[in-house]
């Protein structure tokens, strides 16, 4: 899959996070993504991440490039 198609860019992963409140854990990202129906792709990648507290977006990114 090419970068910026489904889930393998940063900014398709937070569309579908919009709405959540924050700061929020890695469980209250996969509960937002599924309620914005996040497809499959974009659910991975957020599995992926690190399990830990994020403060906002800007820390999604950063566990995101982490995993990268």
């Amino acid at each position: 899959m090419t970068r910026g198609v489904g889930g393998h860019s940063p900014a398709n992963v937070q569309q579908y996070l919009s709405g959540v409140d924050y700061p929020a854990d890695k469980q209250d990202l996969i509960e937002c993504a599924r309620r914005n129906s996040a497809p499959d792709e974009v659910m991975q990648e957020i599995r992926n991440l690190p399990d830990e507290k994020y403060g906002g977006p800007q820390e999604v990114m950063k566990g995101y490039g982490n995993e990268r």
